[in-house]
């Protein structure tokens, strides 16, 4: 399922000043749908990266979710004392406030949750809850096969409800001993031995196992795209095919392509998701398991397989 990754610059303390290389990493992030926020849970790195020791890593949490909504404020700011005249009506508010607030890679749907909460006369409440409905932050709990990261994200997992305990160097080792066909890695819990070990190597792997795999379940890595894509963005895939018999493109593909798109969703939606052509020119659409005729109407289902019906 095909999805964009930004490894964008870090943060220093006045970064929404523009201080360090703040504003380019804010920049990067009016494109993101969700920040994964990598955090050393050891306490072996200081914010600035610097080895150290005992190290809060929930200093780190806040500092940065902090920089992230001192900008947002700043930018709300500027820009709705761009409008001479703040609407009083919620309709017209909300078509202000969106032509406004584009740069900022909100919807309009976003920004009207916003706005239930909080008046925009409150602009630093509604900032903030701006930032938290178009930007959420998923905590990414790193070095959890460390004794000192486990103890800390026991203690923070509760407060934090977007935390995934993370071992990089575990999905790492995995990968480098599938590539050597050293073992089988079903990707995000398990593996298998099927290669010859030696001493070293077997020790790594029942490490991984030991202090990764049996207490969390997997190296975390995958588990933090499954969780920003299908549930804090509570996105669907779906599958659209040219033929629904052969489940093909026109090319003779096999269920080609996977499009990732937010629950509720309806077909002709969907088909100028596909193309704009293919959107204007939309009659109807086939379900491909059961074959039945779908109206422009029909809300699409997580892995559902659809022909787009359009005049050709």
């Amino acid at each position: 399922v095909p999805i964009q990754l930004w490894d964008i610059a870090g943060l220093v303390p006045g970064a929404h000043e523009g201080k360090g290389l703040g504003l380019q990493f804010l920049d990067d992030i009016r494109q993101a749908s969700v920040l994964l926020h990598v955090v050393d849970f050891s306490g072996m790195t200081d914010s600035e990266g610097k080895p150290t020791e005992n190290h809060n890593p929930e200093e780190d949490i806040l500092f940065v979710e902090n920089e992230i909504n001192l900008w947002f404020i700043d930018v709300i700011k500027r820009n709705v004392e761009k409008i001479k005249k703040l609407p009083t009506g919620k309709a017209e508010l909300l078509d202000a406030l969106q032509q406004q607030l584009s740069g900022l890679g909100v919807t309009k749907e976003q920004i009207s949750q916003a706005l239930d909460e909080y008046p925009i006369s409150q602009i630093e409440s509604f900032a903030k809850r701006l930032r938290e409905v178009s930007k959420p932050i998923l905590i990414v709990s790193n070095k959890i096969d460390l004794k000192p990261a486990q103890e800390i994200f026991q203690k923070l997992k509760q407060k934090y409800k977007n935390i995934i305990p993370t071992s990089a160097e575990s999905e790492i080792a995995l990968k480098k001993a599938e590539e050597k066909k050293l073992i089988n890695y079903y990707i995000g819990n398990s593996f298998e031995i099927i290669g010859n070990l030696d001493a070293a190597q077997k020790k790594a792997l029942e490490f991984i196992k030991r202090e990764v795999i049996d207490k969390f379940g997997s190296t975390g890595v995958q588990e933090c795209l499954n969780k920003a894509v299908f549930e804090i963005l509570d996105y669907i895939a779906v599958y659209p095919v040219a033929d629904a018999n052969k489940l093909t493109d026109t090319s003779s593909s096999i269920l080609p392509d996977t499009f990732l798109i937010p629950k509720g969703t309806n077909l002709k939606e969907f088909a100028f998701k596909i193309h704009t052509d293919i959107g204007e020119r939309f009659i109807g659409g086939l379900d491909a398991r059961t074959k039945k005729k779908l109206s422009a109407e029909y809300i699409l289902k997580n892995k559902d397989v659809v022909e787009i019906l359009f005049r050709r």
